[in-house]
């Protein structure tokens, strides 16, 4: 299976941000389709759950699939992937969740987000880090550019290493513009590819995700 597996910091980090415009990046050399196999804080609606990310990610995607298709398990509660699964009586495995992070066509390049930080539970005495090393993709990890972003980076890519996962980036999501610096810190302390992104660089941004996922 071809693809990336992103995850993050934590909850709001702009996870799902980044992965979007990974997607636009890839549009045009991959036939690329987009993976949310669970997703809480789901949009209730007379036609049923909407999950916002996997939404997104979808219509990101030149090639859109049916939403059930993108994010298997789909859950209202806003809160972890364990907890609503566990409240609402549904059993979730790991091979349900490998299932569920499977494109329906294998030459296809899957983008997988994760629910949460590598060591966030997705479903019982389960966390989206067992779900990465069983998948053994490339992993994008994303850190929202701040002050502290520098502890988070390197707590996250010292997690990583720990599960012996690979790091294809580790992404800084400016969501504010800020003279910081952390790239550069970071830099000084991995050799992992430490890109920022943001609005204004859009252009730049896809160019380096090209070329990293070329290189392997």
């Amino acid at each position: 299976m071809k693809g990336l597996f992103v995850s993050g910091s934590g909850t709001d980090v702009g996870k799902t941000f980044v992965a979007n415009y990974i997607i636009q990046a890839l549009n045009s050399r991959y036939r690329v389709v987009a993976r949310k196999p669970i997703e809480s804080d789901c949009i209730k609606t007379p036609q049923g759950l909407v999950p916002k990310d996997a939404t997104l990610l979808n219509n990101a995607c030149a090639h859109s699939e049916q939403i059930e298709e993108v994010c298997k398990f789909q859950f209202e509660a806003c809160v972890s992937g364990e907890k609503a699964s566990n409240d609402q009586g549904v059993n979730i495995t790991l091979d349900d969740l490998v299932v569920a992070s499977q494109p329906v066509n294998i030459e296809d390049f899957v983008v997988i987000e994760g629910a949460g930080g590598l060591y966030s539970p997705i479903a019982k005495q389960l966390l989206n880090s067992d779900l990465a090393k069983t998948l053994n993709l490339p992993l994008v990890l994303v850190v929202k550019d701040e002050l502290g972003a520098i502890n988070q980076a390197l707590l996250c890519l010292q997690a990583a290493k720990d599960q012996n996962l690979k790091v294809l980036m580790l992404v800084l999501n400016q969501i504010k513009s800020n003279s910081l610096e952390n790239a550069q810190a970071i830099s000084q302390y991995t050799d992992t590819s430490v890109v920022t992104f943001n609005r204004n660089n859009v252009a730049e941004f896809f160019n380096k995700v090209r070329l990293l996922i070329q290189q392997g």
